[in-house]
């Protein structure tokens, strides 16, 4: 993984929102590559927020959520003020947002969409994103995470033990 600009990284710095790259080695047969992510860095996994992308009534959005924890697609429909949610299917949230998976960042994607973030963890210390390259991710503060991506808090993880 290179210090190359990514479209993330270009959306953040024109804004003036200060962030850390943090760079590790992508590890593409990882099962859940957010975890792997988190590990790779020495981070708890629910410091490490995954990014994906999902359909609302046929729409397009973008949840971000801890890497650990799992959607609970009626939450996620409730909080875009819709009836049904599903996961976009990967050729176009790849077409859509112009990352690859595994590089998906909700910041600077080709087309802007409608994004949350799930509650627990936005009220804390800094997060770790995707930064829209496959082995880098951005930690920076959740407020700017907000503001970059125009988005909202909501509840949308299923409950532990669920």
């Amino acid at each position: 993984m290179s210090e190359q600009d990514t479209s993330a990284t270009l959306t953040l710095d024109a804004l003036g929102i200060s962030y850390q790259r943090r760079i590790y080695e992508y590890d593409p047969s990882a099962g859940k590559l957010g975890v792997a992510a988190a590990a790779a860095l020495g981070l708890a996994p629910d410091h490490v927020l995954k990014t994906l992308m999902v359909q609302i009534d046929g729409r397009p959005a973008c949840v971000v959520l801890p890497a650990d924890r799992e959607l609970d697609f009626v939450r996620v429909a409730t909080a875009f003020g819709g009836r049904k949610a599903k996961m976009l299917s990967r050729p176009d949230a790849e077409q859509r947002t112009g990352y690859k998976i595994g590089g998906v960042s909700p910041f600077g994607q080709r087309s802007a969409v409608p994004t949350a973030f799930e509650q627990s963890g936005m009220d804390g210390p800094p997060v770790v994103i995707n930064g829209g390259d496959r082995g880098l991710l951005i930690e920076l503060a959740p407020q700017d995470a907000l503001l970059a991506t125009n988005g909202m808090i909501a509840d949308l993880v299923r409950p532990v033990g669920s």
